[in-house]
C-alpha cells in the first residue's frame, strides 16, 4: 500500500512491531499486531492481536488524516501518520542527570496537556497515558498509542476489555478496580491521574508511588491502591499541579484543561 522508499523497525515488542516508514506521499507509522503465545512466564493474550486495527477506528474517529487498518494472517494492522520528536522522558532526561541547571519546561508541560485535552473534547479517554507516548515537537505534543482509548464506538471484531495499564501511571481507583474485578473503565480522571505521574517520573526519575522493581503486577497495584504517593519534590507551580493531579480522589484532581489554564497563566507572568 505505501510503497516505502526507506523503512526502519523501531519497536519489536510482545504482541506487536511498529515500523517507521517513508514514502513519496509522506511519513508514516505502521504497526502489526499478533496474538501473544503463554510461556511459563506469562499468560498467552490475544488483545494484542487487534489492537492496532482498534487503535485506528479511533484514530479515524479524532478524525486523524492518512490513516487506515485492516488484517492480516496474524492479526490487524494500523497506517498512521508519524509524529517527529522526542517523548517527554527523553526530553526531560538533563533533569534526571542533573545536567540541567533550570526546572523543567513548562512549556512542555502544557503542550502536553493541551493534547490530552483536546483529546478529552472529542469524547475519549487515552487509558494509557504515559511519558513516552508524549511526542514533543516543533508544533506542540502529540499523544499517540489510542488502541486502549474509550468514548465512541468500536467495531465489534476489535472489542476487548480493559485490564489497566502500565502501573506506574495507573491511578488508584483503576489499580483497585483491576485487582476486584480483572478489569477497569478509563476515565478522564485517571488519565490526569497519569498525566501526573507522567511528568513526575520525567522530571525526577522516580515513579509516583514506591514498590520493589522486581514486585509482581498484583503487588504493585496494591501498592497504588495503599498509597501515600511519593513527595512530590518538583519546585513551583509545576509541582503544585503535580501534587493535585496524583489526589487519591478522582473529583479532587483538576481536567487537563484546567492544568493548561494554570500553567499558561504561570508562564504569561515571566
Amino acid at each position: 500500500m505505501l510503497k516505502p522508499t526507506v523503512r526502519r523497525l523501531v519497536l519489536h515488542r510482545r504482541g506487536s512491531t511498529v515500523w517507521d516508514v517513508d514514502t513519496e506521499r509522506g511519513h508514516y507509522a505502521v504497526k502489526l499486531g499478533y496474538p501473544i503465545a503463554a510461556t511459563a512466564e506469562w499468560e498467552a493474550q490475544d488483545w494484542t492481536a487487534l489492537a492496532p486495527a482498534r487503535e485506528g477506528a479511533v484514530l479515524l474517529d479524532v478524525r486523524t488524516e492518512g490513516v487506515s487498518y485492516g488484517t492480516w494472517e496474524h492479526g490487524t494492522w494500523n497506517i498512521q501518520p508519524w509524529h517527529e520528536g522526542a517523548s517527554l522522558y527523553e526530553q526531560w532526561q538533563p533533569h534526571r542527570t542533573g545536567e540541567a541547571t533550570e526546572e523543567p519546561d513548562l512549556r512542555d508541560a502544557l503542550a502536553c496537556a493541551q493534547t490530552l485535552s483536546d483529546l478529552h473534547s472529542k469524547g475519549w479517554t487515552h487509558g494509557d497515558v504515559q511519558p513516552a507516548h508524549f511526542i514533543l515537537g516543533a508544533h506542540g505534543a502529540a499523544l499517540i498509542d489510542l488502541a486502549l482509548a474509550h468514548g465512541g464506538a468500536i467495531p465489534e471484531p476489535y472489542t476487548f476489555p480493559y485490564r489497566g495499564c502500565l502501573v506506574h501511571y495507573e491511578a488508584p481507583e483503576i489499580s483497585r478496580s483491576v485487582l476486584a474485578t480483572g478489569q477497569a473503565l478509563p476515565t478522564p480522571q485517571a488519565d490526569t491521574y497519569a498525566l501526573g505521574a507522567s511528568l513526575f517520573i520525567s522530571a525526577t526519575g522516580w515513579r509516583a508511588v514506591a514498590y520493589p522493581d522486581d514486585a509482581s503486577r498484583a503487588e504493585q497495584r496494591q501498592a497504588v491502591v495503599d498509597g501515600p504517593h511519593r513527595p512530590v519534590n518538583v519546585p513551583g507551580t509545576l509541582g503544585k499541579l503535580i501534587e493535585q493531579m496524583l489526589s487519591p480522589q478522582p473529583h479532587d484532581r483538576p481536567t487537563p484543561a484546567e492544568v493548561c489554564t494554570v500553567l499558561r497563566a504561570e508562564l504569561d507572568s515571566y
